[in-house]
């Protein structure tokens, strides 16, 4: 994907405001990465892969832990597989797609629930229970995620992975996006607290583990991609389809309204939502994913642009609210289209 680039002022409070978020959190180097109408306006990057004395500069090839952000690919290989008829319909109950008593407890959860976070299933020590009736509350687990990609295993035969680089990271020459089992030069270190049980990695390059890297820019052109519905290069990449399936709210309608909103894992502005990690000011259709490491993408259609912010770090220091920070990044965006 081959993109002009027009570096201009108008977005210069955006990297202010995302230097200060790297001044607040525990990193070694940043990036921020704007393309507005069509055009790459904002590329810049700072500091190092890591604390140590020889570490490499963050640069144009520098690859970053993307963490939750990789829910938004897990949400493509999900909507791939109900637009090629291997999942009839979202609303199916999710054991139609597990092995027969794969799910230790009663449950009426369906894909919908898992897509939008509100299936109630929850896990501690191994033991799989439930927090709350499927589509009557909203919680951010893991376990639904895991449940999420061994459905897309069982219905297609192929790994996440696998349906991304065949349909999209390919087609885009998008070589600086990855699942990895092994370290290497282009990939940051993600700084966290010594002896932090909560981090772990994988061996697993199948796409169902968090063990995702990305480039600002692959992950900005990821973003292009649905802001063009799949046509890039002058060229459907994939069904329109699939792009608006992801991206537009797929909540139960029993929902809070004060809840987030959710399409495909994505994150979607509709209506005001208290709860939501989508800023105040940002246009309504608006999509966003936000990972642990702070990385975070959000494409707003009505404004023809996609914005990127990444760091390496894991999880925010005491005191810092990650929520009011995320939101200030879209608002800062919304307030420079505005002026």
């Amino acid at each position: 994907m081959i993109m002009n680039k027009k570096i201009n002022t108008q977005f210069d409070s955006v990297v202010s405001n995302v230097r200060k978020t790297s001044e607040l959190v525990d990193c070694s180097g940043a990036s921020v990465f704007i393309i507005h109408n069509d055009n790459i306006v904002i590329e810049e990057y700072w500091g190092k892969h890591s604390k140590g004395p020889n570490s490499r500069q963050i640069q144009e090839d520098t690859q970053f832990h993307v963490a939750s952000v990789r829910k938004s690919y897990i949400g493509f290989a999900v909507a791939y597989a109900v637009y090629k008829g291997y999942v009839d319909s979202i609303d199916d109950l999710i054991e139609k797609y597990l092995p027969p008593n794969s799910m230790p407890i009663p449950n009426s959860t369906t894909i919908r629930h898992l897509l939008t976070h509100t299936h109630g299933i929850t896990s501690t020590n191994g033991e799989i229970y439930r927090e709350f009736p499927s589509g009557e509350n909203w919680a951010y687990r893991g376990i639904g995620i895991d449940i999420l990609t061994q459905i897309v295993k069982n219905t297609t035969g192929k790994s996440v992975a696998e349906i991304l680089t065949n349909n999209v990271l390919k087609p885009l020459n998008l070589t600086e996006t990855g699942w990895y089992g092994e370290i290497n030069e282009k990939l940051v270190d993600v700084i966290r607290k010594p002896n932090d049980t909560s981090w772990t990695t994988s061996r697993s390059v199948d796409g169902d583990k968090g063990n995702m890297y990305v480039s600002p820019r692959d992950l900005a052109k990821w973003g292009y991609f649905h802001l063009k519905q799949g046509y890039v290069n002058r060229e459907q990449i994939v069904p329109s389809k699939i792009i608006d399936m992801a991206t537009t709210v797929q909540s139960p309608n029993s929902l809070d309204v004060e809840l987030p909103q959710n399409g495909y894992l994505w994150f979607v502005k509709d209506l005001p939502a208290r709860k939501s990690e989508i800023g105040e000011l940002v246009s309504r259709g608006s999509y966003q994913i936000l990972g642990y490491t702070g990385v975070t993408l959000l494409v707003i259609p009505q404004h023809n642009l996609v914005a990127v912010r990444a760091f390496n770090s894991f999880g925010s220091p005491n005191g810092f609210d990650y929520l009011a920070d995320v939101r200030e990044f879209g608002d800062t965006i919304m307030t420079c289209l505005m002026n």
